[in-house]
């Protein structure tokens, strides 16, 4: 087959849309039954059955069942293409019966040919199920037909000219990924095989525009939500879409009478969009015959159905503002699936507030609004029910449509081609894995026996377990995962219905050895008293690759101070599956309390990789730079230069990775704190002031720091005023580059005001060191007559001014004739320059030294110190050239 033959297969596979211009052809018809959906005709046909054959020999590396990399044709491009076919009817197979339903018209023992009498359908998906297990995380052991996924991973591993095959590995590992308990790391070649495809289909936007997508999507399934909302918005640029999230007037209830700005997003495709009949349009429900999931409605006495948008914003984009908000044209459902991303992507970055919601609204209705795809609309609908789950309101529809979505599964009342088209476009739930949320919600509400439920049926034991400790009967769950490991309670009652319950060893061989130790496990949580012996055979029974039991003996360990062991623990857990950020964290903890920093520091550093809005593992993670010395050998922190000896680069990693964290630990205030003494150790002093602010904000005047807040005046006044910076010449230039530097002078003026002005002073009236820093401040500044009023109330509560007849504490006599000596300078500076003329402070000066005098001359006349005071008090007498002046 030629070249563009294959390249326009592969497209419609990849697109899951027929190329008519494509010539007919064995390969080209099987081809076309794929993107059709009769993948029980291709998965049976003569070509399949060549492939499809029982190998003789067991090499391990396609578990014996056939022989994946035979030659079907005398041609290898052809033989590569049947082979891409296959593995995409079988993935797509799994998918329509596990994710899009409706139920297959095959059998897995139709397609490989097995007439042993001892290999039966659920051996089969036993195995599949066993071998699928991967990280350490078992797969889902109600999977069904899990054999059609080890099928198609086992065709796309054969070596192969097809282009695409890298990225039908991506959706391979996307799936994959789905059916596990928790996500585990992939090999890196999958995204990195992916690279050499852009430059292939950047001619097509669409397919372009999915790839882009589908990567944010894998980066989002295993929490890189960052890196994942560069993919969605590269892939809004691919398609060419136009969108913005802005305001428009409008209405939200019945009974609003004033048009309030409501958020809007006004989006528009570019890629071409195709027109559905009426009938293809409809919402009603499946059964009316609608292609369509049946969107509910609110039936609520105050809320509107949707918001009522009157007019747009004059800020809108200008390619949008011809875009009426209520009457939107129809998207591209590659670009509703855009939106659907970008909307999740929302959610997982923006800080814990009230309008992370009200911010994905706008993109869920904006894609309600046309249905023009099955899967797309589901989508959309459950992350309406998602939203909506939190508000009195429309939690009763939340509900109610979370349901109806899992109900319209195993219909027929949308084509297996429309239902898969986007499947790989979207992070659309399996069918346990949406009922397991409609438990959840039901557990949410209370209702815990209809929780309980539906937790019976998909046998998810940890999660049944839960619902008898809710109901108080922690009892009742030791009984069942005991009764599931002693083989007294097969794990199937649909095994038990179809006859086949067989004896206890024959239950417990039927149980993959993953889901053994998981069961120990929950053992172990259920029985503390028995924790290590559980987890330990947890281990043992999984062949030392139980990720769960590594980390649930390394927490039992580390919660009773056993930290040894619990670093051995845990690394183990970190080596299996290094995706999981609380395994790190825990261990990062362990380490700092036996003082291996550097060890800490490599588990907090991948705390933060997996997760950057972890506050709490950046501001360790700045702590153990702190500790760690030149050549990273520890610091003595009791020595006094202890933070000298911390290396500069150190101290600016730690600042960093304070920095980073704040983002998400906005109302940390000791994190703030931290950061304020960081700041000031690499020189940035302008952050420094910024937290000191926070600080003082978060817990008042008592947390001012004072020496900080000194050290930030000297900042400013040690450079010179505008009166004395020269403006010509080389010393110009430099006085001009010191003015714009925010860490010193004027550069660092303005926040040093705002902070003294706005934040300390309102909140202090007794601390003289803080006003008298606001008097250097103020007299840097040149304002006299402020600088002096600042210095009379630094007096004013400092020991002098605060001191009564009858002290008796000598150091804090002198530390009083210090602070008159102060406030006397200051009139003799300030007074001549200010307002007035400097008339009256030698006699303001004199009556305070007077004053001072009277006060304590009876218990400190003797003291050596007296002398001075009488000597300031000489210097005061009345001068006529002084009156004169």
């Amino acid at each position: 087959m030629p070249f563009p033959q294959t390249e326009l297969i592969e497209s419609a596979l990849l697109n899951g849309k027929w190329d008519n211009s494509t010539k007919p052809s064995q390969i080209a018809d099987l081809a076309k039954s794929v993107v059709n959906g009769d993948f029980g005709v291709v998965l049976q046909s003569p070509l399949a059955k060549k492939i499809f054959v029982p190998s003789s020999t067991e090499d391990g590396q396609n578990s014996g069942l056939f022989n994946a990399g035979s030659s079907l044709t005398d041609k290898p491009a052809d033989d590569d293409a049947i082979r891409l076919i296959l593995a995409v009817a079988c993935l797509h197979a799994f998918i329509q019966i596990n994710w899009t339903g409706p139920d297959l018209d095959f059998k897995v023992l139709d397609v490989l040919q097995i007439t042993a009498s001892d290999v039966t359908e659920e051996s089969l998906n036993q195995r599949a199920v066993s071998e699928l297990a991967y990280g350490g995380e078992p797969a889902y052991h109600l999977t069904q037909y899990a054999m059609l996924l080890r099928l198609a991973q086992l065709l796309l591993d054969v070596p192969s000219h097809c282009a695409s095959v890298p990225w039908w590995k991506l959706r391979v590992a996307l799936v994959h990924q789905q059916i596990l308990d928790e996500p585990a790391p992939l090999p890196p070649v999958i995204i990195s095989a992916l690279e050499p495809l852009a430059p292939i289909y950047a001619g097509d936007p669409e397919l372009s525009g999915r790839l882009e997508l589908e990567q944010g999507l894998l980066q989002h399934f295993v929490a890189q939500d960052k890196i994942a909302a560069e993919y969605f918005i590269k892939a809004a640029r691919a398609t060419g879409m136009e969108y913005e999230l802005t305001g428009a007037l409008g209405k939200r209830t019945k009974f609003q009478q004033n048009e309030l700005s409501q958020l809007v997003l006004l989006a528009e495709s570019q890629l071409k969009v195709e027109e559905r009949t009426a009938d293809s349009s409809s919402t009603k429900p499946s059964s009316t015959g609608g292609q369509v999931p049946e969107t509910l409605a609110l039936n609520d006495d105050t809320l509107l159905e949707q918001t009522a948008f009157t007019s747009s914003s004059p800020s809108a984009h200008a390619r949008l503002s011809h875009l009426d908000p209520s009457s939107q044209p129809p998207l591209h459902p590659l670009d509703q699936s855009i939106l659907l991303a970008m909307c999740l992507n929302v959610k997982n970055t923006s800080p814990v507030h009230g309008l992370t919601s009200e911010q994905m609204t706008p993109y869920v209705s904006r894609v309600i609004s046309h249905p023009l795809n099955w899967s797309v609309h589901t989508m959309a609908l459950l992350l309406r029910a998602r939203l909506e789950s939190t508000r009195t309101r429309t939690v009763e529809r939340a509900t109610l449509q979370l349901q109806a979505l899992i109900e319209q599964m195993p219909t027929a009342d949308a084509p297996v081609a429309e239902r898969l088209r986007y499947a790989h476009a979207l992070p659309l739930p399996s069918k346990w894995e949406m009922e397991k949320e409609l438990a959840t919600r039901f557990l949410s509400l209370g209702a815990v026996r209809s929780a309980l439920d539906i937790f019976e049926r998909l046998e998810m034991w940890e999660e049944v377990v839960k619902c008898w400790q809710a109901m108080e009967r922690r009892d009742k769950g030791v009984t069942i995962v005991r009764d599931l490991l002693e083989g007294r309670k097969a794990e199937a009652d649909v095994v038990l219905a179809r006859g086949k319950a067989g004896t206890t060893e024959a239950r417990r061989a039927s149980m993959d050895l993953a889901r053994e130790a998981k069961l120990w496990c929950l053992l172990g949580d259920l029985e503390p008293e028995h924790a290590v012996e559980h987890y330990g055979r947890a281990w043992a029974v999984s062949g030392q690759t139980a990720g769960r039991a590594m980390r649930s003996l390394g927490g039992y360990h580390f919660a009773r101070g056993e930290y040894a062991e619990a670093i051995t623990c845990l690394k183990r857990a970190v080596a299996i599956n290094p995706l999981l950020s609380r395994s790190w964290f825990i261990l990062g903890c362990a380490c700092m309390r036996v003082e291996d920093w550097t060890e800490a520091r490599v588990a907090f550093g991948r705390c933060v990789s997996i997760d950057e809005e972890d506050g709490e593992s950046w501001s360790n993670l700045a702590s153990m730079y702190m500790r760690m010395g030149a050549n990273n050998k520890m610091v003595d922190e009791s020595a006094e230069d202890a933070s000298d000896s911390v290396p500069f680069e150190n101290k600016l990693l730690a600042f960093r990775a304070l920095k980073q964290g704040l983002r998400s630990a906005y109302e940390n205030w000791r994190m703030w704190y931290n950061y304020m003494i960081v700041s000031i150790q690499v020189g940035e002093l302008s952050e420094a002031c910024r937290a000191l602010g926070r600080v003082v904000e978060s817990r008042g005047a008592g947390a001012v720091d004072e020496d900080v807040l000194e050290r930030l005046v000297n900042a400013v006044t040690r450079a010179p005023t505008v009166e004395e910076a020269p403006q010509e010449g080389p010393e110009g230039e430099a006085a001009a580059q010191a003015a714009s530097n925010p860490n010193e002078g004027r550069g660092l003026l303005r926040p040093v005001k705002h902070l003294l002005e706005d934040v300390v002073l309102p909140r202090t009236s007794s601390s003289p060191r803080v006003f008298r820093a606001y008097a250097k401040l103020l007299t840097w500044e040149a304002r006299w007559d402020d600088a002096l009023k600042a210095a009379m109330d630094a007096y004013r509560c400092s020991a002098a001014g605060a001191m009564e007849a009858g002290e008796t504490d000598v150091a804090r006599w002198r530390e009083a004739v210090g602070d008159v000596e102060d406030v006397v300078d200051a009139l003799r500076n300030f007074g001549p320059r200010s307002a007035d003329g400097g008339a009256k402070w030698r006699l303001q000066a004199r009556s305070i030294v007077r004053t001072f005098m009277g006060k304590t001359r009876d218990a400190f006349g003797d003291e050596p110190e007296w002398g001075k005071v009488e000597e300031m008090l000489e210097e005061l007498k009345p001068q006529r050239r002084d009156d004169d002046a």
